[in-house]
């Protein structure tokens, strides 16, 4: 890029920060990078400027560069939620196509910021990642960088299958002799007492004492046969997912939140006549709805619209700007749909639920309370499958039992088949999934050779 575009880049990012703190963001501060679009595209399918190496992101490169190339699509923003915020620009990009991405990011990094669902963030994350990537890296070279993939093929499978909502307990340890010495003279005065009493039989504990939903840190605390290594780098694949899933819960908003923003911050600049139209043509394609999904920068914009809009109207002694401003501070998804979509934006956008009948897709709903709840359905658990370890000790034999906590959502049976040696290989032993399919519940079986089906009991109708 030539000196004097580069300094108009440098205008543009000066006057689109002013503009948005005038108009009260409050983000971290901005680093920005130009970038050729092998490198955007790197980052994209990575996630990040620094991490480990595995062959699906390779395959996630090829779709993203693909798509790129034939003109399908291309990554228009490239945000890092770090402090200070790091963010990513396309060397081919107009001016103004540069200049919706600033808006849009320094948006981003506002509701990073805020919300409250990333609050114990790790915002140094990129230098982490590197660490984890060097670690990685030097276990490829003692152990062999086949054994070290095939371990993580394992653990990626399995990656979402984390409890975001807590910190991870440590492992009970025994008390040294030394702790247990009486504290006082007269201690063992005290204990004769309890000497004379009957000993109860002690009930036998259940383990995990109750369902445990952090299957990856279950599989690194207890894994019969893993060596130190590999309890690392599941520790490690751990850090990471959990530090990228506030953006899976909130991508509606977050999304929505820096569409909202891009348009009122643009319009707000000094456009001539021509860029104002490219402007209009790049929002349409930003905001463009899709008949098989939803379109979160979309549906997260009209959603902020809509608030702000309700709150003037009915004057709740707050104007809608402050109230979106609250809401972008409190919801994620899940809370944002149900409590903020309206009957009359379901109408507008045209929502609805659909599902295959036979061999076609067709709309099976469109009452609009259950088009919000079908839709905030789907954003449980982030859209992935809800399954907890019952049985740690299955049989008195060490074997895993999982259950998935089925609310009309099937698994896909395949794919359940191909992920359970992942898990095998994990634990050590057999392991088993009990789950419904077509009204009967099924437990299936992997034992290190085969899988296996058991009908457990079909439910009444």
């Amino acid at each position: 890029m030539a000196d004097q575009q580069i300094k108009l880049l440098e205008k543009a990012i000066k006057e689109i920060q002013d503009q948005a703190e005038k108009f009260g963001l409050d983000f971290f501060p901005m680093r920005f990078e130009l970038c050729p679009a092998d490198i955007l595209y790197t980052f994209g399918a990575y996630g990040m400027p620094t991490r480990f190496s595995h062959w699906s992101f390779g395959k996630a490169f090829y779709r993203l560069k693909t798509q790129y190339d034939y003109n399908l699509s291309r990554i228009y923003e490239l945000i890092i939620n770090s402090d200070p915020c790091y963010a990513f620009l396309l060397d081919g990009n107009s001016l103004l196509q540069n200049k919706l991405v600033i808006a849009h990011v320094f948006a981003h990094s506002d509701f990073f910021k805020n919300n409250v669902h990333f609050a114990h963030t790790n915002r140094q994350m990129v230098e982490t990642m590197a660490v984890h990537a060097q670690r990685i890296r030097e276990y490829e070279f003692k152990y062999g960088r086949n054994e070290v993939e095939i371990f993580l093929d394992a653990v990626l499978a399995l990656q979402e299958h984390i409890n975001p909502y807590r910190l991870i307990k440590e492992p009970e340890r025994q008390k040294p002799a030394e702790e247990n010495k009486p504290e006082t003279p007269y201690d063992d005065l005290w204990s004769l007492e309890d000497k004379d009493e009957p000993k109860l039989p002690v009930k036998e504990k259940k383990f995990p004492a109750e369902p445990e939903k952090d299957l990856l840190q279950f599989l690194m605390q207890h894994g019969h046969y893993l060596e130190d290594w590999q309890r690392d780098i599941i520790a490690m694949v751990r850090e990471e997912v959990l530090y990228f899933w506030p953006q899976l819960e909130t991508k509606i908003m977050n999304e929505g939140w820096a569409t909202y923003w891009h348009v009122r911050i643009i319009r707000a600049l000094d456009l001539s006549e021509e860029e104002a139209v490219e402007f209009a043509k790049m929002h349409s394609q930003v905001v463009q709805p899709s008949r098989m999904s939803l379109n979160p920068y979309l549906l997260g914009m009209k959603i902020f619209e809509s608030i702000e809009k309700r709150w003037d109207q009915e004057n709740k002694g707050e104007s809608g700007r402050e109230k979106i401003f609250e809401v972008r501070e409190l919801e994620n998804d899940i809370s944002f749909i149900r409590n903020y979509l309206t009957e009359e934006l379901v109408e507008e956008l045209d929502l609805y639920l659909y599902q295959k009948v036979g061999h076609e897709w067709k709309i099976v709903e469109k009452d609009w309370i259950k088009v919000r709840e079908g839709i905030v359905n789907k954003l449980v658990n982030c859209g992935y499958p809800y399954i907890v370890v019952e049985d740690g000790d299955y049989l008195g034999k060490g074997e895993l039992y999982l259950r998935h906590c089925y609310e009309d959502r099937e698994l896909d049976v395949p794919y359940l088949e191909k992920t359970l040696p992942y898990v095998y290989l994990l634990w050590g032993k057999p392991v088993h999934l009990e789950t419904v399919i077509e009204g009967t519940t099924i437990l299936f079986t992997y034992d290190g050779r085969k899988n296996s089906r058991q009908i457990l009991r079909k439910d009444k109708k």
